[in-house]
């Protein structure tokens, strides 16, 4: 029911957030002088937000229904963007930010709802695709955007978020709420299968998380680091999107080839590329080393997104709850990621190079989110694919 239109709101949507999301970043190095410390602290506050409004989605749409709270949101987002686009002053950008990340945390949940709701665990793998799809298809065409827009008139980088706001306001209207799929349905998982499957989640959730506490750290320092190279921001903005165009690459081979589903073996892949390219990024000697690290990141990052946003949809029946629980991690990763950033930045002073400083800062959440996977899957019940 309304995945087509709710797969085109998906596109728009995400191309709006990435305009702030990862698009101020560069607007508050390039016009406003941030610091890389600066911009930490403006994702760590972001993910806060984030976090907290994707926490209370399942009891806001309890109480407003699920269409009404997605009209709420969509209508505040285009309220920030036209006052920023009004008065961009560090303080309204900050604070802005803040409240597009309370939005965001309350809208994609009820999105994914839309997406899966109704559908059995075969039905809901194609729909998780498409959605993938969607909003990842979206980014690097936002990134590529968003340089050229700061360069040349920066209240432009609000001004067309709040209109993409708008047409998914247009988009939203004929949508009913979303139906489940019946709890005693022939094709919801059965009592064996689920301790299994609720397994897999904790562990993809758990890489998930490192994933998008890592990828913050990239997204607030990339605008630095490519400056460093002597690209403009420009080109900085849409080199920063290989890392995207290559997430999207692994959601569609995960989204058309469904042969991972119940295994292992993609979640292993993800718990070594994830540190692995996060630090060829950052320390690369040159540009050929730094794409490497972003395609190496980006296929980890789209495993185990793809694997955490699946197995919590089908175990949690498509519920707003499932998409809460989902992207609240993703905020809790928008926050963990920039405070650990803050911590490498501050100890690479006091251990004399940026490498060690960035090793103790983001090294223990590494360690950390990989010890919950493998903890999950040594409880994993049964072996094999699902059935």
């Amino acid at each position: 029911m309304h995945l087509g239109r709710v797969i085109v709101m998906t596109v728009i949507e995400s191309f709006a957030t990435i305009c702030m999301e990862r698009g101020i970043y560069f607007y508050t190095h390039e016009r406003l002088a941030f610091s890389d410390p600066a911009n930490l602290g403006m994702a760590l506050v972001f993910g806060l937000a984030y976090a907290g409004g994707a926490a209370v989605s399942h009891r806001a749409s309890n109480r407003l229904g699920e269409k009404r709270l997605l009209i709420l949101t969509l209508l505040g987002q285009l309220a920030v963007h036209l006052a920023l686009a009004a008065r961009p002053t560090a303080g309204g950008v900050v604070g802005g930010l803040v409240l597009i990340g309370l939005f965001n945390g309350l809208k994609w949940p009820v999105i994914e709802s839309y997406v899966c709701a109704g559908r059995t665990p075969r039905q809901a793998a194609r729909a998780v695709g498409m959605f993938n799809m969607a909003w990842a298809g979206a980014i690097p065409a936002a990134l590529l955007v968003v340089g050229p827009l700061i360069a040349h008139w920066g209240p432009a980088l609000f001004l067309l978020p709040a209109a993409l706001n708008a047409v998914s306001l247009a988009l939203a209207g004929p949508m009913r709420a979303p139906v489940h799929l019946a709890h005693d349905h022939p094709e919801r998982p059965d009592s064996a299968q689920l301790p299994r499957l609720a397994a897999l989640l904790v562990t993809s959730r758990a890489l998930m998380l490192a994933s998008y506490a890592s990828m913050w750290v990239l997204a607030a320092l990339m605008p630095s680091l490519f400056s460093a190279m002597g690209y403009g921001v420009s080109a900085a903005s849409g080199l920063s999107g290989v890392l995207d165009l290559t997430r999207l690459a692994a959601f569609v081979l995960l989204g058309t080839w469904h042969g991972w589903h119940g295994r292992t073996g993609l979640l292993m892949l993800s718990l070594v590329g994830l540190p692995a390219g996060f630090f060829l990024v950052l320390f690369g000697p040159n540009l050929a080393v730094v794409l490497g690290g972003q395609v190496l990141f980006g296929l980890a990052a789209g495993a185990c997104y793809n694997a955490s946003l699946y197995y919590a949809l089908v175990v949690k029946n498509a519920s707003v709850e499932a998409g809460g629980g989902h992207e609240g991690l993703i905020g809790l990763g928008f926050a963990i990621g920039p405070a650990a950033g803050l911590v490498g930045v501050m100890l690479a002073g006091v251990l004399g190079r940026e490498l060690y400083g960035m090793l103790v800062g983001i090294g223990p959440v590494f360690a950390a989110c990989s010890a919950v996977a493998l903890w999950a899957l040594r409880r994993r019940t049964g072996t094999g694919r699902e059935k």
